[in-house]
């Protein structure tokens, strides 16, 4: 078993103790920050005032000492407001910057916050602590930043709190590419990685640490005591490609994806899975040699192929650093899985990825599930897997005998957290699970961790009767959440309607009595921030102009930053054939829906589409929605298609349930 060793201790005392200092100095515009800077000494402390600094780029460049750090920080912590178009360099050494908030902006450069000023000067044993980045995202869906950039060596990133980010681009990545960043044992700890909402391409990981091309490189990283809350950009919510780093003792909270291994020799220890059976939770991903999978945790992952709770993947022959080193001398051991959906081994095998893992072990693990028995899938030869020493319950399926004990009454509730029982040599043994990162214990404490998810139904009800302005005029007015109820007639609705927030309109009489005419090009339009939900309504395009292209429902015309969600129930929709392609649903690229829900609904006498989800043409690997549902629908007459939806590229099919 390999050991792992860090020797990181004096610096990481030095920068957890605060600097004693000789010189403080209250800034109130960039010029006398500038100046403050560029006059720093060891041990001085440079105050940013209270209030909002807009358009701001701090090149914080300075060098302290062990025992006297400068400081960079708040009047007031959660006071000083970091907005427009910002950013924050650091470089030099001995650095603190802490009590800053960056939201109402986005970073003009390529990186937010940089742990360096060029490739030559960077950052050494400096730290950002107790800041918060909330929605700071560059207005373009494709724009791709970096919020955090580690670069340097002996640098810590703590108890901050990183939410929102909805744009292409790492949330927070350790770069390697230069020897000055390498072997650079870098903390990351104790930080809040809040929602980041399904991106519909690569490029959405929440941490990485390396690219492809710099993999083979020691990083020595540690990733210890963070709370990844529905961090859901991407498959790989941490993405490891470089060498010798440790995730240990993290918590992840309905995420969407999973630790993915890449590099060598990668220990993954004494982390907490909670996927609560949402769709699409993962657990962790071994790729490349001599990875060590110890003392996790897992429970309720529903995540399938690479998304699984655990996935051993097959590897390419001779692979370039951008694809997938075979699986070789790596073990997953005392683990435990609690109704987790899927076991993946070889997972990929396909003409490409053709070498299954070979000289690996899975030994002393606990699976265990109460409501499906064929949770093991091979998808190629796993004799280079061996098995050893592991648990299962009575129900579930195996794929061998050897190496596995049919056992139920081997887990004890601790704590809320299912243990072995004494005298059961598997499984993850956890100390002090109350102690674990949770949502209260991470980031800051005096910034609020607010929601980030669609809600329909949690606003107020108005009630409209026959007049298509009075429905013009509510939507206009509504906040999230509201309701709008149509009472029985007809609407003739003469300008487009906008959508800005979730909004529900629904009829209130018995089915096809509400019905709504349109004499624009689009009924409602979802603009960024909206989502639209509609029910019980029966809606012609009879009077819409008589040209191509029409639709009832179209997304914005520019990019949307904010993900949406459209739910038709008990609807008809007909008479669309006043021109050609007059599509019920219309979207534009650089759009996104996390769900399209329909139900219970009819189409009829349409000269375009139904649904028109094909816009992002390229081949990039970028597309339009994450879940199509449609169930209990009737089609008819349709001159296109009833779903035109396209992901070209590298393949990732989004989920559609009929």
């Amino acid at each position: 078993m390999k050991t792992y060793i860090c020797i990181f201790l004096s610096w990481y005392l030095l920068l957890s103790v605060g600097c004693t200092t000789s010189e403080s100095v209250l800034v109130k515009n960039n010029e006398e920050l500038k100046k403050a800077i560029s006059s720093a000494k060891p041990g001085a402390k440079i105050v940013l005032a209270n209030g909002v600094w807009n358009d701001i780029e701090m090149d914080f460049h300075a060098v302290g000492e062990k025992d006297k750090l400068i400081s960079l920080e708040a009047q007031e912590k959660g006071k000083v407001f970091i907005e427009g178009k910002s950013s924050l360099t650091l470089s030099g050494s001995h650095l603190i910057v802490t009590g800053l908030v960056f939201k109402n902006g986005y970073t003009p450069v390529s990186e937010a916050i940089s742990f360096r000023r060029s490739k030559e000067e960077p950052c050494n044993n400096c730290r950002v602590t107790e800041c918060v980045m909330d929605n700071f995202n560059n207005p373009e869906r494709f724009d791709d930043d970096l919020w955090i950039a580690l670069y340097g060596k002996n640098n810590r990133f703590d108890h901050n709190q990183i939410t929102g980010k909805r744009n292409q681009g790492v949330t927070l990545a350790v770069r390697l590419d230069s020897d000055l960043s390498r072997e650079n044992n870098h903390r990351i700890d104790h930080n809040y990685f809040g929602p980041r909402p399904v991106l519909g391409s690569n490029g959405g990981e929440t941490v990485r640490i390396g690219t492809s091309h710099f993999s083979m490189y020691n990083s020595n990283t540690i990733v210890e005591d963070n709370y990844f809350d529905r961090c859901n950009g991407e498959h790989e919510i941490i993405s490891n490609k470089s060498c010798q780093n440790i995730f240990r003792n993290n918590t992840f909270y309905e995420c969407q994806g999973t630790i993915t291994m890449h590099g060598n020799e990668t220990l993954v220890e004494n982390n907490y899975f909670f996927g609560n059976g949402k769709a699409n939770t993962g657990g962790i991903r071994i790729i490349n040699q001599k990875q060590t999978v110890r003392n996790n945790y897992c429970e309720g992952l529903t995540g399938y192929r690479f998304r699984g709770a655990l996935v051993i993947m097959n590897g390419v022959p001779n692979s370039p650093l951008n694809r997938y080193v075979p699986v070789i001398e790596s073990a997953a051991s005392n683990n435990t899985f609690i109704n987790c959906d899927y076991i993946q081994f070889c997972a990929g095998s396909d003409s490409e990825r053709s070498v299954p893992p070979k000289s690996t072990t899975v030994s002393k693990n606990i699976f265990y599930n109460d409501k499906k028995g064929d949770i093991f899938t091979a998808y190629d030869d796993i004799s280079g897997i061996s098995f050893d020493g592991n648990y299962v319950g009575s129900n579930i399926e195996l794929l061998k005998e050897k190496g596995f004990t049919k056992k139920d009454d081997v887990l004890e509730l601790v704590q809320g957290i299912y243990q072995p029982k004494a005298g059961i040599d598997a499984g993850a043994k956890l100390k002090n699970p109350e102690n674990r990162p949770t949502k209260d214990n991470t980031g800051v404490t005096w910034y609020p961790k607010h929601e980030e998810d669609i809600f329909f139904h949690t606003g107020k009800t108005k009630s409209i009767s026959s007049s298509g302005n009075d429905l013009y005029e509510a939507v206009s007015s509504a906040a999230s959440g509201d309701i709008i109820l149509l009472a029985p007639g007809e609407y003739l609705i003469r300008k487009s309607i906008d959508v800005h927030v979730p909004l529900t309109i629904a009829g209130t009489g018995e089915k096809g009595s509400t019905k709504i005419y349109f004499e624009r090009s689009s009924l409602f339009n979802i603009e960024n921030g909206g989502a639209l939900e509609l029910k019980n309504l029966w809606i012609s395009g009879r009077d819409a102009p008589d040209k191509a292209g029409n639709s009832v429902i179209r997304t914005s015309r520019y990019s949307m930053i904010h993900n949406y969600k459209l739910i038709i129930d008990n609807c008809d929709f007909t008479n669309m054939k006043v021109n050609n392609s007059f599509n019920l649903f219309d979207i534009y690229k650089n759009t996104f829906a996390d769900t399209i829900s329909i139900k219970n609904s009819s189409f009829s006498d349409i000269s375009g589409n139904v649904f028109s989800l094909d816009k992002e043409y390229e081949d990039l690997g970028i597309y339009n929605v994450e879940n199509m549902i449609i169930e209990n629908c009737k089609f008819e007459n349709i001159s296109g298609e009833a779903i035109n939806l396209y992901r070209g590229g590298e393949m990732k099919v989004p989920s559609v349930h009929h």
